[in-house]
């Protein structure tokens, strides 16, 4: 049993570590190279990422199950009987499985990070470069509102999720496709909703690097960022991924018919056993 739970937790952390060392670092290309090689490509970047993420599903679903996001993994226990003993060890193995992810991202691409500071006479104290690590508020987005666009889009992400992940509902993908489905939901949120504040949706996503960050000589710039700003994409995916749950849970999952037919069915077997003579003799 032991060695199982650590299993678990090792496969959440490498899922974690997967998603970033390919999601920051097309966040390196994309921000750090002029011209940039996204530059009129920006759907590239949301690909990159998606792609990161069916990666990891199919390196460690079969461990884990690949919640690979705090949010997930709190909406998982409150609506999917993930046990409650494991969320708060899962939100640590994600949390650590970022921070080395963004290790190998800066061990790749430290060089290219300085040179880029350098060119444009900014520091790392001062933020230079640091949006390849960790999310910021977009053109014309308070903190507060980043709160809400994050509740909203990670609301969209969880709702995806359950409807993917259902088993009662009969036009989800398999599960050998499951994963890349998945990842193109991830894609679709960065690509029409990801200039916002650069869509974190997952707390380890942001957390883990900006932990690496902070420690790696960013300092304040990433704990606390600018206008307090760490806390925000924390709170919001965690309040998001339960607010999408639910909606899925309400509007959804009592009016799938295979559900309808597996609950009748149920009930004729319970009705059968009571009805059924009792064949004991003595």
């Amino acid at each position: 049993m032991m060695r199982q739970q650590i299993g678990e937790l090792i496969s959440e952390a490498l899922a974690m570590f997967i998603i970033i060392a390919f999601g920051d670092s097309v966040a390196c290309m994309y921000v750090l190279y002029d011209p940039s090689p996204y530059l009129n490509a920006y759907w590239g970047v949301c690909i990159a990422w998606g792609l990161a993420v069916t990666i990891a599903i199919y390196a460690t679903a079969s461990v884990s199950g690949t919640h690979a996001n705090p949010a997930v993994t709190l909406a998982l226990a409150i609506f999917r009987d993930f046990s409650w003993k494991k969320v708060v060890p899962y939100w640590i193995a994600q949390v650590i499985g970022a921070f080395l992810g963004a290790a190998i991202v800066y061990v790749l691409f430290g060089p290219v990070i300085d040179h880029f500071n350098a060119t444009h006479n900014l520091t790392r104290e001062a933020g230079g470069a640091a949006g390849v690590f960790f999310t910021h508020p977009g053109l014309a987005i308070t903190p507060m509102h980043a709160l809400l666009d994050q509740v909203i889009l990670t609301a969209f992400l969880l709702f995806g999720i359950f409807a993917i992940t259902e088993q009662y509902n009969e036009t989800a993908p398999g599960a050998n496709s499951g994963a890349l489905i998945i990842g193109l939901l991830v894609a679709t949120i960065g690509a029409s909703m990801g200039y916002l504040e650069a869509w974190a949706i997952n707390p380890a996503r942001d957390f883990g690097p900006r932990l690496f960050a902070f420690f790696a000589g960013w300092g304040s710039s990433a704990l606390p960022s600018p206008d307090n700003y760490w806390w925000v994409p924390i709170v919001g995916p965690l309040i998001g991924g339960v607010v999408g749950g639910g909606a899925y849970q309400l509007l959804v999952h009592p009016f799938l018919p295979a559900r309808q037919r597996a609950l009748e069915e149920a009930r004729q077997a319970a009705a059968v056993n009571r009805n059924s003579p009792n064949q004991t003799t003595r």
